[in-house]
């Protein structure tokens, strides 16, 4: 006897999750995380402060990018919500009618590792992002205090770089201005 086989999740099925959980959709199923908790959310506030002047607005950096904190991005099939992504501004468009989904995929993509979405995101997304062309992937680590820089090269992803602790570092694609990891850490 055939199991049947489960309808996949579609975007009506990801509006009616609460407010409470983020909801995706990856390969058909909705899946659903809690809202991060302290040390995930502070990472991701901090990176986009340190990233906001110098490469959003050109203060003391190049400029030239739209970073977005949890945009819920529409690549083909799969809706995902990074942590953060950014997109040279020229390649930006903004979705119609002042929408929520975003269908231009960007030029970079961090992932803020939790207990409850690491496999997701190592497993789960990064097929994703790697089949959508992404060039850049950070994935960091607040209790491990790592960040891993992941180059996409012939449709695979490179580690390129592995940073600890409280270095100062210059992970592409954002090598122009040093940033501060400590700050990741701390509150």
């Amino acid at each position: 006897m055939a199991v049947p086989r489960k309808k996949p999740a579609t975007y009506q099925d990801l509006l009616a999750v609460p407010d409470i959980l983020v909801a995706e959709i990856i390969d058909g199923e909705l899946i659903t995380s809690p809202r991060p908790a302290v040390p995930h959310a502070n990472a991701a506030s901090s990176l986009g402060g340190m990233l906001f002047n110098p490469y959003r607005r050109g203060i003391g950096g190049p400029g030239g990018w739209i970073i977005l904190d949890e945009p819920e991005l529409h690549l083909g099939d799969d809706v995902v919500v990074p942590d953060l992504a950014g997109w040279r501004r020229e390649r930006f468009v903004s979705p119609e009618g002042g929408g929520v989904g975003i269908k231009v995929s960007p030029d970079w993509v961090c992932e803020i590792l939790s207990p409850s979405t690491a496999r997701i995101d190592r497993a789960r997304k990064l097929p994703i992002y790697a089949r959508e062309s992404i060039p850049h992937v950070w994935l960091i680590d607040p209790v491990a205090r790592t960040l891993e820089v992941f180059r996409l090269s012939g449709g695979k992803w490179t580690l390129v770089a592995t940073f600890e602790g409280d270095a100062t570092v210059k992970p592409e694609p954002f090598d122009a201005v040093e940033l501060d990891l400590g700050a990741l850490w701390t509150l």
